[in-house]
């Protein structure tokens, strides 16, 4: 059998070695000077839409492709064999390949380098790329036989305008695959939707964030806060309205083309289309990106109010049973976020142990510690001082500082003479038990621990001191430590057992 071989068919330029692609020969046979054009065979068939939707692709093997390498000499060479032509073997000047002169680019309406150059100096734009599309439709384009590249002259163009701009020392922001300056004005507004959004998100929560702000420096932001939480409604359908106009201007459909979505590309690659290309789509892409990001800072603002309060936290205490415990109502919050400030202001006065502000029922429950007077007076200034009113709600089982003049968060209990509470005589044998007591902060703390500690059956006399820390305690011998341990933790402190100093025991009569 007789041996076949397959030879390989060139695709990159012999000259400069750069990928090149395919062409048809009704382009050689018109373009090409007439003693080269003979040997291709010319006819009626013909690429470019007679409706204008662009042009179709070389579809088939043709046996030759072309070279828009800048600086190559090369125009066109075949796949198989090593001919060549050669830019002076052409009729017209491939303006792609040059870079000085008018350059020409597109070969059915006239537009070439030199007038977009013209157009930017008088108009400070180019409309070249609407002009060929709305012509492409009526009369129509005659790319395969015009232009030497045998393809749609629209991507030769954008790369023309760019370059046009270069040379003439101007931005590139009306270089855009739909032309003129529609799509930088597109742009614009996708840019303002954006920035809109951000900025009517973090007004309607103003209401929230701008008290704590002021608060920081000192000064009272509720009467701010109750006008902005009025007009919060209004911002946030502001809020929504830019985010629907930035979804809309980064997902809307892109027309390619005026008249029509076809794609004109005549070759292999996407780079020399009306097709917006790699960079393009990596720009959409951002933008995406960008728009997503803005969503989610919009979003965060607008929920501020009901996080804040988490955010802002607290010391994580609570309000129990063996704590004072004040109740004030609170008017002026418009938020969580409000809570947590009232909170804050509360939880600095001195003697305050827990604080639990609740935003709901607009209610502030203040627990300070047991034998101390509670400073309501104070409480309600710092109330004041956040920026809202508070009124006390009167409760059983206070020690209230009425007049609210206590120079001291803590006063020791007395009784109608002014006198310690005498000692409880009993009979029998008695002992002294002394007891470390942990936990104490003020001499109020103290009376509370002596007065737990003489409700206990069969004590006599006790003796708390703050500053050492320390009880003394004397009882009837029948009266075991326990019983006095369980009372000082009742009253909120910590009691351990020491050794007695005392060892002798007494008999009251």
């Amino acid at each position: 059998m007789p041996n076949k071989t397959t030879t390989a068919k060139r695709v990159t330029c012999p000259s400069c070695n750069k990928k090149a692609k395919r062409v048809s020969t009704v382009t050689l046979g018109a373009l090409l000077n007439d003693e080269f054009a003979e040997q291709f065979k010319m006819d009626d068939h013909s690429c470019c839409d007679s409706n204008g939707e662009g042009c179709t692709p070389v579809k088939g093997d043709t046996g030759w492709r072309f070279c828009d390498s800048t600086g190559c000499d090369v125009v066109y060479f075949s796949e198989e064999g090593d001919t060549t032509f050669n830019k002076s073997q052409l009729k017209v000047s491939f303006g792609v390949k040059e870079t000085t002169g008018d350059r020409p680019l597109c070969y059915c309406f006239g537009h070439s380098v030199g007038s977009i150059k013209d157009e930017l100096r008088t108009k400070g734009s180019s409309v070249a790329l609407v002009d060929i599309r709305q012509k492409m439709k009526d009369p129509g384009c005659r790319c395969e036989t015009e232009n030497p590249s045998g393809s749609c002259c629209l991507g030769s163009v954008t790369k023309g305008i760019k370059t046009a701009q270069e040379e003439l020392g101007m931005s590139d922001t009306v270089v855009v695959p739909t032309g003129g300056t529609k799509q930088s004005a597109s742009n614009r507004g996708e840019t303002i939707a954006k920035v809109g959004t951000i900025v009517s998100a973090i007004i309607a929560s103003s209401c929230c964030w701008l008290p704590l702000v002021l608060l920081a420096v000192g000064v009272s932001g509720a009467g701010i806060a109750s006008t902005m939480e009025a007009y919060r409604p209004l911002f946030m359908v502001v809020t929504f309205s830019f985010l629907a106009a930035a979804f809309y201007y980064t997902y809307r459909p892109k027309k390619l083309a005026a008249g029509g979505g076809h794609d004109c590309c005549a070759t292999e690659k996407v780079e020399d289309c009306c097709s917006p290309g790699k960079g393009r789509f990596n720009m959409m892409t951002m933008n995406k990106v960008m728009l997503w990001g803005v969503t989610v800072v919009a979003v965060a603002f607008l929920l501020f109010p009901s996080y804040v309060g988490a955010v802002l936290g607290g010391d994580g205490s609570k309000v129990t049973a063996s704590m004072n415990r004040s109740v004030f109502a609170i008017e002026g919050m418009t938020c969580e976020g409000c809570s947590a400030i009232a909170a804050k202001a509360i939880r600095g006065v001195p003697g305050v142990l827990a604080v639990e502000v609740s935003y709901a029922d607009g209610q502030a429950v203040v627990g300070t510690e047991v034998g101390c007077t509670v400073p309501n007076e104070k409480l309600l200034a710092a109330i004041e001082s956040a920026g809202y009113h508070g009124t006390l709600i009167p409760s059983e089982g206070n020690l209230a500082d009425a007049g609210g003049n206590a120079s001291a968060c803590c006063v020791r209990p007395t009784d109608s003479s002014g006198t310690k509470p005498p000692a409880v005589l009993i009979s029998g044998p008695l002992s002294r038990l002394d007891f470390k007591v942990e936990g104490m902060t003020c001499e109020g703390c103290s009376a509370g621990v002596a007065k737990a500690i003489r409700n206990v059956s069969g004590v006599a006399d006790v003796e708390v001191d703050f500053d050492s820390g320390k009880a003394v305690v004397t009882a009837s011998t029948t009266v075991p430590a326990e019983e006095i341990l369980a009372a000082i933790k009742t009253a909120g402190f910590q009691g351990l057992t020491l050794e007695n100093s005392d060892e002798d025991s007494t008999q009251v009569k």
